[in-house]
């Protein structure tokens, strides 16, 4: 029922942006400072070191990114507009089900898309957001399935595992960066062999960073299906049907077509629950 896509597409997006800003900075300070990183024991310390270290700063600014790249609108809890209202009070619901410890913040973004996305650095600040063609087009059961989804995977802590994954990618992109520029570089003269090498460094981590994305949307698909199981319990199995059956109705407004977004997005054909 559910596909992953705008979470994952801005962090991995702020991630390669965060990586590619470290890696220049690291190459500065060991040239100034002499470090050397071309032993292969030293270099992988690096690559882990700042690999992690990129992946847990996109963590922590996933929902910043995600309000400013979206425009979310946040609703407050006490707002006037009776829509808005009943759309807190749902996720809110869900969240005491799931056991979270502090309420999700919960945001409207305009756009036809039948869509919902849930991101956060932690169980205990953390986002819910809801497209308005969503809201339009199903009714409020539909819509609790689909919010209850969103509310699984962050009771399921998966912004952390799948912080966990993007390190790891993120360690073995600068590895092999480092590894082919060197090679590559080897083979230029010796007065422009730094200069070429800190290019192809920068170039080679944008380039297998894109690569690392299809491994994390492969990751987070499968995470899906937890939250397929997560979401039927909170808000029941009758719902997340309905939600289905809504999606089927509009697939041309489910946006899964763009390898970038095919990550956290609701997706209309991954069959029944």
């Amino acid at each position: 029922m559910w596909a992953v896509a705008k979470r994952v597409f801005f962090f991995t997006i702020v991630n390669i942006l965060v990586i590619a800003t470290l890696s220049i900075t690291a190459s500065l300070v060991s040239a100034f400072f002499g470090i050397d990183l071309t032993g292969t024991s030293g270099l992988l310390v690096f690559c882990a070191i700042f690999g992690m270290g990129g992946a847990f700063i996109s963590l922590a600014t996933s929902k910043m990114m995600a309000k400013w790249m979206f425009g979310l609108r946040v609703i407050e809890p006490n707002t006037s507009d009776p829509v808005g209202r009943q759309i807190v009070e749902v996720v809110h619901d869900l969240a005491r089900r799931a056991r979270l410890a502090k309420m999700p913040e919960v945001a409207v973004y305009e756009s036809e898309e039948v869509n919902a996305f849930a991101t956060g650095p932690s169980k205990n600040n953390s986002l819910v957001a809801v497209s308005t063609g969503l809201l339009r087009r199903m009714n409020r059961d539909q819509v609790e399935g689909v919010l209850g989804h969103e509310v699984a995977h962050i009771a399921n802590g998966e912004m952390v595992t799948m912080t966990l994954i993007q390190g790891v990618i993120n360690a073995i992109v600068m590895f092999a960066a480092r590894l082919i520029a060197g090679v590559i570089s080897s083979q230029v003269e010796e007065r422009s062999r730094h200069a070429i090498h800190f290019v192809l460094v920068i170039v080679l981590q944008i380039l297998l960073g894109f690569l690392g994305m299809i491994v994390v949307n492969y990751f987070s698909r499968y995470r899906e299906f937890r939250a397929d199981d997560g979401g039927a319990r909170l808000a029941s199995r009758e719902k997340m049907i309905g939600a289905l059956r809504a999606l089927a109705g509009t697939p041309e407004l489910v946006e899964t077509d763009h390898p970038s977004v095919a990550s956290l997005k609701i997706a209309g054909g991954r069959g029944s629950l």
